[in-house]
C-alpha cells in the first residue's frame, strides 16, 4: 500500500508540550539490563530521528487529528466559548484500523535501524497516550495499535512501560509545578472540542476480568469520556458581570474538573495498556515498577487540587464514574500482579504497602475486598512474628539485660538496658521508643501493659539507672536541647498514674510498714528531681483519686508526709512559686491532711505523721506570701510545740545522746528534720565528733608533725536515720563528705559508717559517685592520699553492692584502672595500689554482664597481670552461667581477649580450660606456655642473681649495698630477687637478712613486687620438682616450702598474701601448687588472723551494728610491707579482708582439679568468714551453675553454708529434698513456680492479683475477649511479703532477683538429673489447667472444655488430648490450694505458671535446655491428632489452629491444650534467653523431624518463627535458624517427600508471607521500611533450599531467590544489579 499524503493543513510535528515531554521522559530502551538509566542524549536523538515525522503523521491520520494551527486556536479560546460553539467539522474519515499494520510495515521497511525505529515509535505512542487519553475513539485506536504492534513483537514492554508511567507521573504534576500538567489540561480541552462520543461507544476489546478468575472485582467498564460528567456544565458555565467575586474560584474549579477528568482517563488508559502488557513475560523490575505506580495511585486516589481551601474542595469534589472506572482497572492490574498462579509480584508487597490503612477508603466493594484480603493475610502472617502470650512478657527485674551495643566503648553505651517492653506493630514487629510511648492512649491495651510494668517497678525498685533510661522527662520540664531517649517507653502521664496507684495501694494496706513508704518516697524524690513527673498535674490527679470515696483507704497522713519529702526539690518549689496554678495547687496539697490519731501516740512514726501537716504548712508559709491565707492556722500554731521541744532538749548545745533517746524523742527529732534541717544536721555532726580527738602515735611522721583522729562513738542506727527527711539526709551527706575527704582530722569509723548508712537507706535519692569527690575539676585523684585511701576502703568494703545495683561498677572499673595504671610503676606506693587492685578484683568479679576493659576501647589493657587473669575467669563465669546476651558481644569478647592477652603472658591449664565455655576455650587453648622459656631465663640469670642476693641478704651484708642494688640493678635481675632469696634460705630462712629484703621490696614498684611473686612461684615449683627427682621426700619438701613461705608472709610480712595465693592457684597444672595453697589456708597463722578480723569487725551486716567500732592498728591490719611509710590509719582494710575475693577463686580452682575434699575443708573453715564477702550469694549461685553436673552432693551442701540460710527464702521442703536421692514430688516444683508467680512475675492488676489474665497480643488479629473479672476482696488488704530496703538485699540487689536466684540455687542443688527436673516442670505445664480447675471448684477435669466450638480440637481438659495412658491431672501434683495461695483465678494462674516456668528454665545452664527441647518434642509428637493417621486434613487444620492459640485465650473456657501450653512455655523460655543460648533451639526441630503434615509444619514455624526477629542482627544464627525451618518445609513439600496426606502449596500462604517478611526484617535489621531489602546471602540461601521443594512451593518463593530474571528483590538489589552489569 502506498503511503498516504498528509491531509492539507495537518502538521506532522508533535505538540510543543509533547516535545518537552519526550525530551524529559523517554529513556533509551534497555532490553538486556534490569535497570534503566535515563539519557537525555538518547531522547533528543529519538526526537530528531527522520522516521519520527512519518510515524507521527501515520498515527495522526488514523486518529483523525486536525491541523496544529486550528487546534491551537481552539485552545486559545476561552473554555466557555468553546463549549457553546457548535461547528460542523468537514474532514476526511480515518482509514480502517485493519490497514494500520500494513502502513506501519511500509514505514518500517524504509529505515534499516529497527531498534531506533522501535524506540521512536514508543516515544510517539507515549506522547499520544498523554494527548488522547480523554478522547474515547482515539484511546481505543491506541490500544488497538499497541496490541497489534505487540503481536508482531514490536513493543519492548520493559522499556515502554516504565517510560509511560514516568510520563504519566510527570503529566499529573499539579498545575504550576510543571509544563506537562499545563499540556495535559490543554490536550484535554482540545480533545473535548473535537469528537465527543459517549464513553460506552468503545467496546471492551479484551475481557481482562475473565483472564483473572481470582479477582473479586466485577467486570470492568469501558474507557469513559469524563467530559460528559454532570459536574462539568456548572463548572464551565459562562461568566457574568455580577459574579466577579466568584470568578477566581469558578475558574479554578473549572481547571480542577478538567484536570481530574483527564487524570482519570489517563490512568484508565494506562491500566488498559498494562493489562495488555501482562499477557507478555515482563522483567521483574518492570513488574515491580508497575506495582508501585498502581499502589501510589490507589493510596492517593482522593488527592485534592492544591491551592483551594479544604471546605471548598470538599464541597466541590466527589467521586465520579470515571474515577471508579480507573480504580477498578487499577485493582485488576494489582490482582493480576499478585496472582499466585503467575506470582509476578509477591502478595507480601501488598501486606507491607500500607494500602489497607489509607485514611479515606472510597465506598467501593472491589477495593474493600482487596483491603479485606490484605488484612486477612497480614493477620495470619503477624502471628508467626509474635510469641504465644507475648502480652504477658514483662520485665521481672530478676535478671539484667543489655541493649544492642553500637559500640563497645564507654560507660554510657555498655550500661544501656533493653527497652523494658515492646509493642507489636501491625506486621507483628516489636516496636519501642519515645515516639511510640507518646502515642499510646490512656486506657488502651498497650497503656495497661505499660502500667503493669511500672507498678511492678514500684514494688521491686529497680536501679535508678533503669528509671533514667526508660522514662521520658515531663513536657513541662523538657528543654529543646534535650534529644530523644532511645530506650524510653514510659511517659510522664504513665509514671504519674503508676505513682498514684502505688500510693493508693499502700493506703489500703493495714500492715504497710515504714519500709514500703520509705522506698516509695526514695523513688518519688528521684522521679520528681529528674523531672519525670509534672508536679501540678500529679497533685490534681492524686486529689481526684483520693476523693473517689473509697472506704478502704486508711486515714493517715502518709500522703502529706510523702509530699513533705519532695517539697524542697527545685522543680516543686518552682511550681509552688511561679506556676499560674500555685494557689490552687497549694490548697490541694493542704487538703491531704488527716486528723486521725494513732493508737500509740508515743510511736515515733505516729508522732511524725501527727506533726507532718504542721511541717508542711510551715514550709509553704516560708515559700510564698500569696498562699499564706490558705494555710491552716492551727497547724501553724502546732509548729510552736516543735520549737519548744527543740529548745528544751538542745539547751543551746545541740548535742544529743542518740543511743539513749526514747521513742517520743526520736519521733520529735524526725519532725525537726522537716522544719529545721540545718540545726538537726549540726546536732548529728556534733554527736559524731562529741568524743573529741586524739593523737595517733606513728613511726612515719615528721618530727614536728601530728596526726589527729576523731575518737569513736556509736554510729547513728539505721532505725533512726530512716526517719530523717531526705532533705536532712542530703545535708548530712554533704557535711560528712566535707569532713571525711577534706577535713584536717582523720574521721572516726562511726562517721564513715553513718555516711555509708545514709547512702544505703535512700539509694535513689542520695547516690553520688565518690570518685568525683576525689577529683573535682579534673584534679589528680591521688593528690589527696588520705581521701583516696578512705574512698577505696568505702567502695571495697561497704558500697560495692550499691555500685553494682546502680549500674556504676563498669565506670568505676575504668576509674580505678586509671589509678592503678598510674601507681603500678611508682616506687613505694604499695598500700593504695594493693587496695585499688583488690577493689578492681571485686568489681570485676561482681560483673554479670559484658564490660569494656578500657574506656576508649582501644589498645591493650592497663590492668595488672593479676587483674588480667581474673578478668578471663570472670568472662568464663559470665558466659557459662549467663550466656552471651547479644551478637555484638561476640565481637566484643574477641576485643577483650585481644586487649588482655596483649599484656598477659599466662597460659591456663588444661584442667581449667575444660570447664571454660567453648568459645573462650578455643581462643585460649592455643596459647603457648612460656614457663619453659621462663625457666631457661632463670637458669641463665641464676648465678648473677644469687651473687647479688648473697651480697644483699647475707647476715653480714653492707647496708649501703641496699641503695646500690635498688638504683643500679637491672630490671631483668630485680624480678628474681625473691626467687634468689628462696634458694638462699631454703631450709634455713633465719639465715636471710630480712631487713634488707624487706627494705628493697618496699622500695620496688608494685609491678616489680608482683613480677617477683609470679617468678618466685615458678622457681619454687621448678626447684620442688628437681628436689623430688633427686629422691627427696614430698613431706620434707612441703615442710621446707611452707617454712620459707611463712618467712615471707607471716614472720616478716614481706609479700601480699592475696597475690601469692592467686599466683599459686594459677599454676594448678603443677600438682604441688595446690598442696602449698592448702597448707597456707590450713596454717594457724592465717586462721588466727581471720578469727581476729571477725572479732574486731562486728557482724557481716555492718548496718545493724550499734556498738563502737574498734580501729585496728595500721601495722597489725596491713603488715610490714603495706604499712611501710604509711601514716593514715585504716578503717575497714585488713590483710584478711583482702582474701575475700580470693577464697572463692581458690574454691573454683580446687573443683577444676577435682580436689573436692580440699574445697570442702576450706569452705568448712572459712564459711563464717565468707559471710563478709559482699558477693557471697552470687558466688553460690554461679559456682553451682558453672560446675553443674560435676559437684558431689556433699560439696553442694557445704557450698550452701556460705549463705546465711536463715535469711534466704528457701522453700520449706528444700532441706528435705537436698538430702534425699529421690525425685521431689510435683508439689515441690509447683510451689517453686508459685513463689515466682507471687513475687517475680509482674502482677496482672493494681491492688492484688485479682485482675485480668491479660489482653490479646494483637488487637488487630482477634477481637478483645471478655474475661471473667474476679471480684476484689472487700476491706483493706494485707501487704504482700517482699518489699525490703536495698541494704537488706545488697546481693543480689532486688527482691525479685533474690526469689528467682534462690529458686535457681534450689534446682541446681537437687541430687537428681536435669532430665528429671525438666520432665517434672513440663508435666506441670502440660496438666496445670485441669489440675487447678479441679482444685478450685472440685469439678472433674474431664468435663472441662466440652463447650468448645471445635469438637475435634484437643482440649486440655479431655482425656484424649493427654493420651490414652496418661491421666487428666498431673500425677504427684496434689489439689493443694494453689489458687487460693496466689490470689488469681485458676485460668489466670495456669497462664502465669507457664511464664514462671519459662523464666526459671532460662536461668538454668544449657544442660537443662537440651532436656527441655527433648521433652517438649516428645509431648508434641505424642499428641493424638499428630500421631493418628486416620484424621482428616480439615480436622488436623482445625486442631492445630486451636491448639496454637494463646493460653490466656484458651483458658477462658478452660480448654487449654498440651501443645499450646508447651509452645507458650518455650516462648516464655526464649524471651528470657541470651542470644548465645538460642543456638540450641534447633534441637527441638531435630527431635520433631521428620514432619509429615502441614499441622506439624505449622507447629515448627509457630515455635521457631518468633525467634527470627530477635536474630535480625545475628546473621549467622539467623541463617542457621532459617535453614532449619526450610528443611522442615522440605519434609512436607520436598520433591521426594511423602506427606501423610495430600498437600497443596496454597495451604501455607501465610508461611510464605512470613518468609518474605522476615527476610526483609533481617535485611533492615529492624522493623521493615519501604526501602528494606533482603540480604543477598539470605536470598542465595533460600534459593539453594528451594531447589529441593516441589514446583508449586518453588513457584510461590520465586522472588526469594538470587535470580535477577525472576525475583523482583534480586532484580532491584544493588549487589545483583552490579554483578549483572
Amino acid at each position: 500500500m502506498m503511503q498516504r499524503g498528509p491531509t492539507p493543513g495537518l502538521s506532522s510535528q508533535p505538540l510543543p508540550e509533547m516535545e518537552q515531554l519526550n525530551n524529559t521522559q523517554q529513556p533509551p530502551p534497555q532490553q538486556q539490563q534490569q535497570h534503566r538509566p535515563s539519557s537525555s542524549a538518547s531522547s533528543r536523538a529519538h526526537h530528531f530521528h527522520p522516521a519520527r515525522p512519518a510515524i507521527l503523521e501515520l498515527f495522526n491520520l488514523y486518529l483523525g487529528r486536525r491541523s496544529q494551527q486550528k487546534s491551537d486556536e481552539s485552545v486559545r479560546e476561552p473554555p466557555n466559548k468553546t463549549q457553546k460553539r457548535v461547528t460542523a467539522i468537514n474532514r476526511e474519515l480515518p482509514p480502517p484500523n485493519e490497514q494500520f499494520l500494513l502502513d506501519f510495515e511500509q514505514i518500517q521497511s524504509q529505515f534499516p535501524d529497527q531498534e531506533q525505529l522501535r524506540a521512536v515509535t514508543e516515544s510517539v505512542l507515549i506522547s499520544l497516550v498523554i494527548q488522547c487519553c480523554n478522547h474515547a475513539p482515539r484511546a481505543e485506536f491506541l490500544l488497538f495499535a499497541l496490541r497489534s504492534l505487540c503481536n508482531i513483537g514490536y513493543i519492548n514492554w520493559d522499556a515502554f512501560l516504565p517510560s509511560l508511567l514516568s510520563s504519566v507521573s510527570s503529566a499529573e504534576t499539579p498545575v504550576g509545578q510543571g509544563s506537562q500538567a499545563m499540556a495535559l489540561v490543554a490536550c484535554a480541552t482540545s480533545s473535548q472540542s473535537g469528537v465527543p462520543p459517549p464513553s460506552n461507544a468503545i467496546p471492551n476489546n479484551a475481557n481482562f476480568q475473565a483472564s483473572n478468575p481470582a479477582s473479586p472485582l466485577p467486570s470492568i467498564h469501558g474507557i469513559g469520556s469524563p467530559a460528559q460528567s454532570g459536574a462539568e456544565p456548572s463548572t464551565l458555565s459562562p461568566m457574568k458581570s455580577n459574579d466577579v467575586i466568584c470568578t477566581g474560584q469558578q475558574s479554578a474549579r473549572a481547571n480542577i474538573s478538567v484536570r481530574e477528568n483527564v487524570i482519570s482517563s489517563l490512568r484508565q488508559l494506562s491500566c488498559k495498556i498494562i493489562l495488555i502488557s501482562l499477557e507478555s513475560n515482563l522483567m521483574p523490575v518492570t513488574r515491580f515498577d508497575i506495582f508501585n505506580h498502581m499502589l501510589n495511585w490507589l493510596v492517593n486516589w482522593d488527592q485534592r487540587q492544591q491551592g483551594l481551601d479544604e471546605f471548598d474542595s470538599a464541597q466541590f469534589w466527589k467521586p465520579d464514574k470515571a474515577l471508579i472506572e480507573w480504580l477498578h482497572d487499577c485493582l485488576d492490574v494489582i490482582w493480576l500482579l499478585v496472582d499466585d498462579n503467575k506470582c509476578r509480584v509477591p502478595f507480601y508487597e501488598l501486606i507491607r504497602s500500607g494500602l489497607q490503612f489509607i485514611e479515606n477508603i472510597p465506598d467501593d466493594e472491589a477495593l474493600f475486598t482487596l483491603i479485606l484480603e490484605i488484612h486477612r493475610r497480614r493477620d495470619m502472617m503477624a502471628t508467626h512474628m509474635q510469641m504465644l502470650d507475648q502480652h504477658l512478657h514483662c520485665p521481672t527485674f530478676g535478671t539484667p539485660r543489655l541493649l544492642l551495643q553500637a559500640t563497645t566503648t564507654g560507660e554510657t553505651v555498655t550500661n544501656m538496658r533493653y527497652s523494658p517492653i515492646t509493642y507489636p506493630s501491625v506486621l507483628g514487629e516489636p516496636l519501642h521508643g519515645e515516639e511510640l510511648a507518646a502515642s499510646i492512649q490512656r486506657g488502651s491495651l498497650d497503656w495497661e501493659r505499660a502500667m503493669r510494668c511500672l507498678r511492678h517497678a514500684f514494688r521491686n525498685t529497680p536501679s535508678p539507672d533503669w528509671w533514667r533510661r526508660v522514662l521520658l522527662v515531663a513536657p513541662c520540664h523538657r528543654t529543646q536541647a534535650q534529644g530523644p531517649t532511645p530506650g524510653a517507653v514510659f511517659t510522664s502521664e504513665m509514671i504519674s498514674e503508676a505513682t498514684i496507684d502505688r500510693i493508693v495501694e499502700l493506703l489500703k494496706l493495714t500492715n504497710a510498714g515504714k519500709f514500703e513508704w520509705l522506698i516509695v518516697s526514695d523513688v518519688f524524690f528521684f522521679l520528681m528531681k529528674h523531672g519525670c513527673i509534672d508536679f501540678v498535674d500529679f497533685v490534681d490527679k492524686l486529689v481526684c483519686r483520693l476523693q473517689d470515696g473509697d472506704q478502704h483507704i486508711l486515714r493517715t497522713n502518709h500522703v502529706t508526709w510523702l509530699l513533705a519529702q519532695i517539697i524542697r526539690v527545685e522543680l516543686v518549689m518552682n511550681a509552688l512559686n511561679t506556676d499560674s496554678r500555685k494557689v490552687e495547687t497549694t490548697r490541694k496539697i493542704l487538703s491531704f491532711h488527716k486528723e486521725d490519731r494513732s493508737a500509740d501516740p508515743n510511736n515515733p512514726q505516729s508522732i511524725l505523721l501527727d506533726f507532718i501537716s504542721s511541717c508542711q504548712n510551715l514550709r509553704i508559709w516560708s515559700l510564698n506570701t500569696s498562699t499564706r491565707e490558705y494555710l491552716n492556722n492551727e497547724q501553724l500554731q502546732k509548729g510552736k510545740q516543735i520549737d519548744e521541744w527543740w529548745r528544751q532538749v538542745s539547751k543551746g548545745e545541740r548535742i544529743m545522746d542518740y543511743m539513749n533517746m526514747d521513742e517520743r524523742s526520736i519521733g520529735m527529732f524526725w519532725v525537726v528534720s522537716y522544719t529545721m534541717a540545718q540545726p538537726a544536721c549540726e546536732t548529728v555532726m556534733h554527736w559524731l565528733t562529741s568524743a573529741g580527738v586524739t593523737e595517733i602515735p606513728g613511726t612515719n611522721l615528721q618530727p614536728n608533725e601530728r596526726l589527729m583522729v576523731m575518737q569513736e562513738v556509736s554510729p547513728l542506727p539505721v532505725s533512726l536515720l530512716s526517719g530523717f527527711s531526705i532533705n536532712l539526709c542530703l545535708k548530712l551527706a554533704y557535711q560528712m563528705e566535707e569532713s571525711l575527704f577534706s577535713g584536717q582530722v582523720v574521721p572516726s569509723i562511726a562517721m564513715v559508717e553513718t555516711y555509708v548508712r545514709v547512702l544505703l537507706i535512700s539509694p535513689h535519692a542520695l547516690f553520688r559517685s565518690l570518685m568525683t569527690l576525689l577529683s573535682p575539676k579534673n584534679q589528680n585523684p591521688l593528690s589527696k592520699p588520705a581521701a583516696s585511701l578512705l574512698v577505696f576502703e568505702i567502695l571495697n568494703y561497704r558500697l560495692l553492692s550499691l555500685y553494682r545495683y546502680q549500674g556504676k561498677n563498669k565506670g568505676l572499673i575504668h576509674d580505678v584502672t586509671k589509678i592503678i595504671a598510674t601507681l603500678k610503676g611508682k616506687r613505694g606506693d604499695h598500700r593504695i595500689f594493693r587496695l585499688a587492685e583488690n577493689l578492681c578484683m571485686n568489681l570485676i568479679l561482681s560483673m554479670r554482664e559484658f564490660f569494656s576493659v578500657k574506656r576508649d576501647g582501644k589498645g591493650p589493657t592497663e590492668f595488672t597481670e593479676t587483674i588480667n587473669r581474673i578478668t578471663i575467669t570472670t568472662l568464663a563465669i559470665i558466659i557459662k552461667t549467663h550466656g552471651i546476651a547479644e551478637v555484638e558481644h561476640l565481637l566484643y569478647l574477641q576485643t577483650i581477649q585481644e586487649q588482655i592477652l596483649a599484656t598477659s603472658q599466662h597460659a591456663w591449664s588444661e584442667k581449667t580450660l575444660r570447664h571454660f565455655p567453648p568459645i573462650l576455650r578455643e581462643a585460649l587453648a592455643g596459647r603457648i606456655d612460656n614457663r619453659g622459656l621462663a625457666t631457661q631465663a632463670w637458669q641463665q640469670a641464676e648465678t648473677t642473681v644469687l651473687n647479688q642476693c648473697t651480697q644483699l641478704l647475707s647476715s653480714s651484708a653492707d647496708p649501703t649495698y641496699v641503695m646500690t642494688y635498688i638504683n643500679h640493678s637491672f630490671p631483668q635481675h630485680r624480678q628474681y630477687l625473691c626467687s634468689g632469696a628462696w634458694i638462699l634460705m631454703y631450709g634455713h630462712p633465719e639465715s636471710i637478712n630480712s631487713l634488707h629484703l624487706g627494705h628493697v621490696l618496699k622500695e620496688f614498684s608494685p609491678e616489680e613486687v608482683t613480677a617477683n611473686i609470679y617468678t618466685m612461684v615458678d622457681v619454687l615449683l621448678h626447684h620442688f620438682n628437681l628436689e623430688l627427682q633427686c629422691g627427696r621426700s614430698l613431706q620434707e619438701l612441703m615442710m621446707k616450702a611452707c617454712a620459707n613461705l611463712a618467712f615471707f608472709i607471716w614472720t616478716h610480712e614481706l609479700l601480699p598474701l592475696d597475690i601469692l595465693l592467686l599466683a599459686l592457684i594459677d599454676r594448678d597444672d603443677d600438682p604441688h601448687a595446690l598442696r602449698i595453697v592448702i597448707s597456707i589456708l590450713d596454717s594457724k597463722e592465717l586462721q588466727q588472723r581471720v578469727k581476729l578480723y571477725l572479732m574486731n569487725r562486728g557482724p557481716a551486716e555492718h548496718w545493724l551494728y550499734s556498738g563502737v567500732f574498734k580501729r585496728t592498728e595500721l601495722q597489725k591490719a596491713l603488715g610490714n610491707h603495706l604499712s611501710w611509710k604509711e601514716r593514715y590509719p585504716t578503717f575497714f582494710d585488713d590483710i584478711a579482708a583482702r582474701l575475700l575475693p580470693v577464697i572463692p577463686l581458690i574454691i573454683y580452682r580446687f573443683i577444676e582439679n577435682d580436689a573436692f575434699d580440699a574445697a570442702d575443708r576450706v569452705l568448712h573453715v572459712y564459711a563464717s568468714f565468707l559471710h563478709y564477702y559482699p558477693l557471697n550469694f552470687t558466688f553460690v549461685r554461679d559456682i553451682l551453675a558453672y560446675f553443674y553436673g560435676h559437684l558431689p552432693s556433699k560439696l553442694i551442701i557445704r557450698i550452701l553454708t556460705v549463705l546465711d540460710v536463715k535469711k534466704i527464702p528457701f522453700s520449706e521442703a528444700f532441706p528435705q529434698h537436698i538430702n534425699s536421692s529421690n525425685a521431689p514430688p510435683l508439689d515441690y516444683f509447683a510451689t517453686l513456680l508459685l513463689g515466682l508467680v507471687n513475687h517475680v512475675i509482674p502482677p496482672l492488676n493494681n491492688n492484688s492479683k485479682n485482675g485480668q489474665v491479660g489482653e490479646a497480643s494483637n488487637a488487630s488479629v482477634r477481637a478483645p475477649h471478655n474475661k471473667a473479672q474476679a471480684t476484689s476482696q472487700g476491706g483493706p488488704s494485707v501487704a504482700p511479703e517482699g518489699q525490703k530496703p536495698f541494704y537488706q538485699l545488697q546481693d543480689p540487689g532486688t527482691y525479685t532477683q533474690l526469689i528467682l536466684e534462690t529458686a535457681v540455687i534450689e534446682i541446681l542443688s537437687l541430687p537428681i538429673t536435669a532430665s528429671q527436673i525438666v520432665s517434672s516442670l513440663v508435666q506441670i505445664v502440660v496438666h496445670i489447667q485441669p489440675t487447678l480447675v479441679q482444685s478450685s471448684n472440685g469439678l472433674h477435669p474431664t468435663s472441662v472444655g466440652q463447650s468448645s466450638v471445635l469438637p475435634t480440637s484437643p482440649s486440655g481438659g479431655s482425656t484424649d488430648s493427654l493420651g490414652a495412658t496418661r491421666t487428666p491431672t498431673a500425677a504427684g501434683l496434689s489439689n493443694s490450694n494453689f489458687v487460693w495461695r496466689s490470689g488469681y483465678t485458676c485460668q489466670q494462674l495456669s497462664c502465669l505458671l507457664i511464664q514462671a516456668c519459662g523464666l526459671l528454665l532460662a536461668q538454668l545452664p544449657p544442660e537443662f535446655h537440651i532436656q527441655l527441647y527433648i521433652e517438649a518434642a516428645r509431648v508434641i509428637k505424642e499428641s493424638w491428632w499428630l500421631s493418628d493417621g486416620k484424621r482428616s486434613v480439615s480436622e488436623l487444620e482445625s486442631a492445630v489452629c486451636y491448639a496454637l492459640l494463646d493460653p490466656t485465650w484458651a483458658a477462658q473456657d478452660n480448654t487449654s491444650t498440651a501443645i499450646g501450653n508447651v509452645v507458650a512455655l518455650l516462648h516464655a523460655f526464649f524471651s528470657n534467653l541470651p542470644l548465645e543460648w538460642l543456638e540450641g533451639t534447633h534441637l527441638i526441630i531435630k527431635h520433631l523431624r521428620p514432619v509429615t503434615s502441614i499441622a506439624g509444619l505449622r507447629i515448627a514455624f509457630r515455635i521457631i518463627g518468633p525467634l527470627l526477629p530477635r536474630l535480625a542482627n545475628a546473621h549467622t544464627l539467623f541463617n542457621k535458624t532459617l535453614s532449619v525451618l526450610l528443611s522442615v518445609m522440605a519434609d512436607v513439600f520436598g520433591r521426594n517427600s511423602q506427606p501423610s496426606a495430600p498437600v497443596e502449596a496454597s495451604e501455607i500462604a501465610d508461611i510464605i508471607d512470613f518468609l518474605h517478611h522476615i527476610v526483609h526484617y533481617e535485611g533492615q535489621g529492624g522493623p521493615v521500611q519501604a526501602s528494606s531489602k533482603p540480604r543477598a546471602e539470605v536470598l542465595a540461601l533460600i534459593g539453594r533450599a528451594a531447589e529441593s521443594f516441589s514446583p508449586d512451593v518453588q513457584h510461590l518463593m520465586t522472588h526469594l531467590k538470587a535470580d535477577v530474571n525472576c525475583s523482583i528483590y534480586a532484580a532491584t538489589h544493588p549487589k545483583f544489579v552490579q554483578n549483572a552489569n
